[in-house]
């Protein structure tokens, strides 16, 4: 952090070093008042990659083409289009090829692989969540309790940090499985928390999982694509994710899942089956009894979304070019510019009632920081999007800043940086 300077020279000096500076065209900005926007939404929801459109065009010129036809025909054959994403998704997740599949939507995902891997008894029922999650993991891991006959108030547990901090320690979230011990049946965490970008340490995670005999689920939808991940050598069970945020895939985008090989090579691991989960050799042999696909690709249900897939594929090759160390080292050095000139902010105007709830450690986050205002924020997030800087409002009280190192600049934060004070100083002196 010493290394920073808050100057706009020492931004655009930085942007022109920037190895991964020309990935910003690749990209469309939305615009306000006819100037390009500040996007700091990659959280939520990334930013459009100008192949998309021409990979939609594509697949609808091969559907106009063939018909039916195009499972076999197309140029990229719809039959097995699923598998033109595997390999970036195993690079992104640290998988085998083997052990991911793109398919469904997040939600329905995490629903999928608790009909596999919550199987509660009578000795063993409980979950463990970190307090806070997000709502829709929340809901899905309640309606699966409901499901199995238990009680939410009973089978849910939830960890919250210690008074006072913001953010969970690991040795605290250790110490609540080891304290419920044989009665937990799943832990199921994000990889990085939605509210304060906190990164969990999810090997430590799942080895006290297993040894408390249960199994360890993870929800990626922030982590993919931001965090460096490594689940085959993590030992991790399954992880669900959506590819709408970091991924760049738009609104809805299709989702993903890992299953660890030991996992996805048993065929009597209990599941739901479908149609293009069945094994892949006889499938069109419409034979009764389901046999599963070896892997990940053995929890699949439906037909590959082709529409989706391609639009996603037209991102997942923008980070194979960008390659991936060259991005989490992009993104480390952009977040920590942003703390940077965040602490200097508050040092020259300790009246701005702002709380920086994202961890310092670089390896406890990603790229986000989560701003906490104690009064006033949602107003100052509206000055912001008026003046077309796109950040992320979450209730409470927080402004979400995410810095995309496929899209954002060094220049980008400063300006930010620059225009947040002026808006602080006007509503707070």
């Amino acid at each position: 952090m010493d290394n920073y300077i808050n100057t706009s020279d020492f931004a655009h000096l930085r942007d022109n070093e920037d190895p991964l500076h020309h990935f910003r065209g690749r990209f469309h900005f939305p615009h306000f008042n006819e100037k390009e926007a500040l996007y700091f939404f990659g959280k939520s929801n990334w930013l459009m990659p100008k192949t998309a459109q021409y990979a939609l065009i594509h697949e609808l010129e091969d559907w106009h083409k063939y018909g039916v036809e195009g499972h076999f025909l197309a140029t990229k054959p719809w039959f097995s289009y699923h598998k033109l994403l595997t390999k970036p998704l195993a690079a992104l997740t640290g998988s085998l090829e083997s052990e991911v599949v793109c398919m469904n939507t997040l939600t329905v995902n995490l629903h999928l692989m608790m009909v596999s891997f919550y199987r509660p008894t009578k000795e063993r029922y409980k979950i463990i969540i970190e307090a806070g999650a997000f709502p829709s993991d929340y809901y899905a891991v309640e309606t699966q309790i409901r499901f199995h006959g238990y009680k939410a108030d009973d089978s849910l547990i939830e960890i919250s940090p210690r008074n006072g901090e913001t953010f969970l320690r690991t040795e605290d979230i250790v110490r609540t499985i080891e304290q419920h011990g044989d009665s937990v049946a799943l832990v199921l965490f994000s990889g990085v928390q939605y509210q304060t970008g906190q990164r969990f340490d999810m090997q430590t995670i799942t080895e006290a999982a297993h040894k408390a005999g249960a199994f360890a689920g993870f929800d990626l939808a922030h982590a993919i694509g931001n965090v460096e991940l490594n689940l085959h050598d993590w030992n991790v069970d399954f992880a669900a994710w959506c590819s709408y945020k970091y991924l760049n895939s738009g609104p809805g985008g299709i989702g993903g899942v890992f299953v660890h090989e030991r996992h996805g090579n048993s065929p009597d691991i209990p599941r739901f089956g479908g149609w293009w989960g069945y094994d892949e050799a006889t499938r069109f042999q419409m034979k009764k009894g389901f046999v599963p696909s070896q892997g990940a690709e053995g929890w699949q249900l439906s037909n590959a979304q082709v529409f989706q897939m391609a639009v996603l594929k037209s991102s997942l090759d923008i980070f194979e070019e960008a390659g991936l160390k060259e991005l989490f080292k992009k993104r480390d050095d952009l977040t920590g510019y942003l703390e940077f000139l965040m602490k200097e902010l508050l040092i020259r105007n300790p009246a701005i009632p702002m709380t920086i709830l994202t961890p310092t450690d670089k390896e406890q986050r990603g790229a986000q920081l989560s701003l906490a205002f104690s009064e006033r924020g949602r107003e100052l997030h509206k000055k912001l999007q008026d003046i077309g800087i796109i950040g992320d409002w979450r209730e409470p009280n927080i402004i979400r800043v995410a810095p995309a190192p496929l899209y954002n600049s060094y220049c980008d934060v400063y300006n930010f940086s620059k225009t947040l004070e002026e808006l602080c100083t006007e509503i707070w002196g």
